[in-house]
């Protein structure tokens, strides 16, 4: 752990430069990314080929030199192992067919295991080639974000269907949260198993919802996952990403368990400060500005390493990196953080 600067911010210490790697660091800004996904066909095909999705994997790794390699996959391989006819398509992004109430009952995950199978020998790979003094970091879809996509077959920008769904029929909402919970406990438990040495918990639509809601839908379900999961792993390093939930990030981190909370770019930096007396924080740079580049760059990064570098930091951007981040920026970033 001592080689594996992450672990140790994750352990609670202060580094005099923190760890740094970009959510999506594996991804269509890359020349090398892009070859690969035209070699593998679908994207679903990448995620499930040990060899390519190890290669893409690596590849940010082997360019930046990041202090941490995250798997690459998707949060909806659990709804595609439930046989939910995941899809993703050029310019409209990922379809499945929706699930109502009466679908719900019908869910079988006796073959998740069998199902993403590829996927853990893809951790194992990596473990096994990565530089040692590189974490490795397996996630998945919380259970709210990847029900909201179940349920409406698509992302919508407030995920309205998923809300009304979860008001009209609540014991079905319920049962399956704590289905896509379970499973995605076993799951991380199966990478914790192969060689991650962290997972991440993304829950990307957490901001969306009410205060009730907020409690039944994020931190309840993410409880029953994260208590699952240390049945098994008792000393799992669990990272929160619960984007747009600001006001509600400490009670989702004392009501959930996690290890460290990820911070998107519109939490205020007070706020952040006081999460960080707690726990780790990770975060939280706005990606456009890594777009921008320059003195919006410059001036992004300097203010997360004033306000947060006096504790335990991993540096990265509030959301993913997009496809447009030019690559002199991203190693402008790297030496902006590695050089203050």
């Amino acid at each position: 752990m001592q080689n594996r600067k992450m672990l140790r911010v994750l352990s609670g210490e202060t580094l005099p430069t923190p760890p740094i790697w970009l959510m999506r660091q594996a991804g269509r800004y890359l020349p090398e990314y892009r070859a690969v996904r035209e070699k593998a066909g679908s994207f679903l095909d990448l995620c499930y080929n040990p060899e390519l999705a190890s290669e893409v994997t690596l590849q940010p790794i082997r360019r930046f030199g990041f202090d941490a390699a995250i798997l690459f996959s998707d949060i909806l391989v659990i709804p595609d192992a439930l046989n939910r006819n995941v899809r993703f398509v050029a310019g409209e992004g990922p379809l499945l067919d929706p699930l109502d109430a009466d679908g719900v009952d019908h869910l079988d995950p006796t073959n998740t295991k069998a199902h993403l199978a590829p996927v853990i020998e893809t951790v194992s790979r990596l473990r096994g080639t990565l530089p040692d003094e590189t974490t490795l970091i397996g996630f998945c879809g919380a259970p709210w974000t990847v029900a909201t996509y179940m349920i409406a077959g698509h992302g919508t920008p407030d995920q309205g269907p998923a809300r009304m769904f979860g008001y009209q029929n609540p014991q079905a909402m319920e049962q399956l949260l704590n289905v896509l919970a379970d499973m995605s406990a076993d799951y991380l438990v199966w990478q914790l198993q192969a060689g991650a040495d962290c997972v991440q918990i993304f829950d990307s639509w957490a901001g969306i919802l009410d205060e009730q809601s907020f409690e039944r839908f994020v931190i309840k379900p993410t409880r029953r996952l994260i208590d699952r999961v240390r049945t098994v792993v008792p000393d799992a390093k669990i990272i929160g990403f619960a984007k747009g939930a600001s006001s509600r990030l400490e009670n989702y981190r004392k009501g959930t368990g996690v290890t460290a909370l990820g911070l998107d770019w519109s939490i205020s930096m007070e706020a952040a400060k006081n999460l960080q007396q707690s726990s780790p924080v990770q975060g939280n740079l706005d990606p456009m500005r890594l777009i921008a580049g320059g003195r919006a760059l410059e001036e992004g990064v300097d203010r997360i390493l004033e306000e947060l570098g006096q504790g335990p930091l991993i540096f990265n951007l509030g959301h993913g990196i997009t496809p447009n981040a030019p690559i002199d920026h991203v190693e402008n970033l790297i030496k902006r953080v590695r050089n203050r």
